[in-house]
């Protein structure tokens, strides 16, 4: 893990440059400190000092580089998983808070992890929005994904005096976002870091109080870093961004931290990851891709009553270590791993890094209007797509996919794993654009990937 510009001294140099042409009043006011402090009889005068010291003794709240197993290995399980709601008339009484796309969701990470991006810099002043209300929308968006496992991308930049909120509204939601938040999110990476991130370090006690949950936030001092952990491309990173990454690689000259051995090094003939269906086919001779035949295969005799399967994530290490034997057309023995997650979430990366989704950039507009087709119509609607649009080879690989996703639907009961709660997970790696989906848009895809779960046998039947 790369640990070029997560250092003390860039976060300096962050601090320096963050305003270079804004209002530098950066902190809260000392009517809202005083008000703050006496709400939650902490004496912040001292924390603060402690928070902001430089070249202190001990253990750092936070820690710098790689992510560890506790960021990736199962914790506590809920005896029952949450499921998509109707989100239309939510997301229409929220229309003036969405607008501002301050909150997005962008795909997955690269271990099969929802990826939810918060964007300091798109705030309006602060007298143009009612914060309660956009933390009433920031609860609802991610009260859809917080029952599996999940990441979140907060982009620093921009947050002034203008429009950052008060810190009473902070202590509202130090107290709200409780366990329900904390427990599946896996990590927190806090991009262009300053030193009054570790002022929230005291604010954010229902996040990040205990230690485990500490080593799950990771300071991203270039945007490049992000491409270790992400899918880099669905994210649409804010232009203010942007100009201060650019910025700061300009000054600072960091050390990019890809060698010779990973993308330079070309594609494999033998490679399944991150290429077309059209280059697997050339190679192995068969339309349906080796790494989904063996996780598939494995995945219906061993894990259809695993809690959760397809919901959790997996060790980093040990799917890396997969993939590569996919890569190099090794057969994977799945029993050796001894996680019946690690052929799921091979799967879901699978699917998520094809070149172009299974279902194709094509479809993904057709899918998003399928919402005002007439109920007894869609069926036919859908078959027609599916039929007519989709090339053979992606149907009969999405056939075989969806197949396996109604058996695991049968052992619901034990393995707590309903039609929505897959499509909440299998949506966004079935269909996505060329570009970063709209959160009203992961909505649709997810109800499109429920629908084919739901109707399988009316759907698929050539």
């Amino acid at each position: 893990m790369a640990e070029a510009g997560l250092n003390q001294k860039e976060n300096v140099l962050n601090d320096e440059a963050l305003f270079e042409n804004e209002d530098q009043d950066f902190e809260f006011d000392e009517g809202g400190l005083e008000l703050a402090a006496k709400e939650a009889d902490l004496d912040y005068e001292a924390e603060l000092e402690e928070l902001t010291r430089e070249g202190g003794d001990g253990p750092a709240p936070f820690r710098s580089g790689a992510i560890t197993p506790d960021g990736l290995i199962d914790e506590d399980f809920e005896a029952e998983i949450g499921t998509p709601s109707d989100d239309e008339e939510t997301d229409e009484e929220f229309q003036d808070i969405a607008e501002h796309k301050i909150l997005e969701v962008a795909g997955d990470d690269l271990y099969g992890r929802k990826v939810i991006v918060f964007a300091a810099c798109k705030l309006p002043p602060s007298a143009q929005i009612d914060h309660q209300r956009l933390l009433e929308y920031m609860k609802h968006v991610l009260d859809q994904y917080v029952e599996n496992d999940y990441v979140i991308v907060y982009f620093h930049f921009g947050l002034t005096s203008k429009n950052k909120p008060k810190l009473t509204w902070l202590i509202q939601i130090y107290r709200e976002l409780d366990r329900k938040y904390k427990k599946n999110l896996k990590a927190l990476y806090i991009v262009h870091p300053t030193n009054f991130i570790r002022i929230l370090w005291n604010l954010f006690k229902p996040f990040i109080r205990s230690v485990k949950f500490g080593r799950k936030i990771m300071y991203v001092n270039y945007l490049h870093e992000l491409k270790e952990h992400l899918h880099f491309d669905q994210l649409v990173v804010p232009p203010l961004v942007l100009q201060h990454d650019a910025k700061l690689v300009a000054s600072n000259k960091p050390k990019y931290p890809y060698g010779q051995d990973s993308s330079d090094a070309g594609t494999l003939p033998t490679q399944q990851y991150g290429v077309s269906l059209q280059h697997i086919k050339s190679h192995y001779g068969c339309v349906i891709p080796p790494a989904v035949q063996q996780t598939v295969d494995y995945l219906r005799q061993n894990a259809l009553d695993v809690e959760g399967i397809f919901r959790r994530s997996a060790n980093a290490v040990q799917l890396k270590a997969v993939q590569k034997k996919f890569n190099h057309g090794e057969r994977v023995d799945f029993a050796v791993e001894g996680d019946e997650h690690i052929p799921a979430v091979a799967l879901k990366i699978f699917l998520r890094d094809l070149q172009e989704p299974l279902l194709t950039f094509d479809l993904y507009q057709p899918v998003l209007r399928l919402h005002t087709v007439e109920d007894e119509r869609r069926v036919a609607e859908v078959r027609r797509m599916l039929h007519e649009e989709l090339p053979e080879d992606n149907y009969q690989i999405l056939k075989f996919i969806v197949q396996l996703l109604t058996e695991v639907v049968d052992h619901s009961a034990i393995n707590k794993m309903n039609s929505s709660n897959l499509a909440i997970v299998f949506g966004p790696n079935l269909l996505w654009p060329k570009g970063q989906a709209s959160l009203s848009s992961m909505g649709y895809l997810n109800n499109f990937a429920r629908f084919l779960i739901d109707n399988y046998s009316q759907v698929f039947d050539r």
